[in-house]
């Protein structure tokens, strides 16, 4: 891995559920919604770290509070060696904030509906007290338009967000989050809401920009397919935790943990001479609640493979099996 641009160490969010005036008076104990428990990882400069996992999992939660939108429960948050974790002031979360962008999953509800794109992008460098002149700020949102193809920019500045497709819209939305030109970027699930035929062109869209401009992202998504093609790094998420974490190469052609191949089984088949090979899914029941874990290994219930007496009382370490390649599971090797 390249030298870390962000580092995060034991990183925890608990959201605390409320008790009714009868559990109180009971004095039942306070319960919590442990969306990221205790999770750890560190992104390369310029490179894609993606975090990969099932609705519900943790990631996005993870991704807010890299960006600081969610203050976390515990655990330290490093952007370039500096510890984040406990900035307060409005001016230091401000110039963080200029440093680290997110791109949000819907393009429809992310966009003010009452601005026109130019006001879309004018807003951050108002903001940050970017350009002195309006023509100077015209200057930077038509390069920024330009840059995630959308041109002439002259055409689209006074249009309202309705008035132009998703995959502009998104577009729109790559570009404001680029105009401040930052070091690293948190991508959630940007092209999730995008018709399939244009999802790649957004992705290498993206690349390119990574190329061009030196940023880092943190890739959020469900689709280990884009996961593969897009990022360097994954890390699988279930119920708050990182199960398997590694080079995207190693974790798709040679995946440890039983909930990664049990994602990987369900992504559909392109070569047609496979496509009526009928692929067990590995995998059984429902996602516990994130209020009540399961003891032991978090995954067992659902693990055809788990042992009782094992996988059901003791928890699993994330151990290196081979380099940089990591896995939370008792069993690695023996299925």
């Amino acid at each position: 891995m390249a030298e870390p641009i962000l580092k995060v160490e034991n990183l925890k969010k608990y959201f605390p559920i409320k008790r009714g005036l009868i559990g109180a008076l009971k004095g039942e104990p306070h319960r919590f919604v442990r969306a990221v428990d205790d999770i750890s990882f560190e992104v390369g400069k310029q490179e894609v770290f993606a975090l990969v996992g099932e609705s519900g999992c943790g990631k996005t939660t993870t991704g807010k509070l890299v960006v600081k939108l969610l203050e976390p429960t515990a655990g330290r948050i490093y952007l370039e060696g500096q510890d984040v974790t406990e900035l307060k002031t409005t001016e230091e979360v401000k110039a963080y904030r200029r440093k680290v962008q997110i791109i949000f999953q819907d393009p429809f509800s992310s966009i003010n509906p009452r601005f026109r794109i130019f006001d879309v992008l004018e807003e951050p460098l108002l903001i940050h007290g970017i350009g002195e002149t309006k023509a100077e700020r015209e200057e930077l949102i038509f390069k920024a338009l330009e840059m995630v193809k959308i041109a002439p920019p002259e055409d689209y500045v006074g249009r309202f967000p309705h008035m132009i497709s998703g995959g502009q819209r998104q577009r729109v939305a790559i570009a404001r989050a680029l105009i401040l030109n930052p070091t690293f970027i948190v991508a959630d699930e940007p092209v999730s809401m995008l018709d399939v035929s244009i999802r790649a062109e957004v992705l290498e869209l993206m690349k390119e920009l990574k190329e061009k401009m030196g940023v880092t992202y943190l890739y959020i998504t469900h689709d280990l397919s884009t996961a593969r093609y897009f990022s360097d790094y994954i890390a699988v998420m279930y119920l708050g935790r990182i199960v398997e974490m590694g080079p995207a190469k190693k974790v798709i052609d040679n995946p440890l943990h039983p909930y990664t191949r049990a994602l990987l089984s369900a992504v559909p088949e392109p070569k047609p001479e496979r496509r009526n090979v009928i692929k067990e899914l590995p995998i059984k029941g429902e996602v516990p609640s994130a209020v009540d874990i399961p003891p032991g290994c978090r995954f067992h219930p659902r693990c055809i493979y788990a042992q009782m007496g094992l996988c059901d009382s003791k928890h699993p370490e994330l151990v290196e099996y081979e380099h940089e390649h990591f896995a939370e599971c008792h069993l690695i090797g023996k299925i």
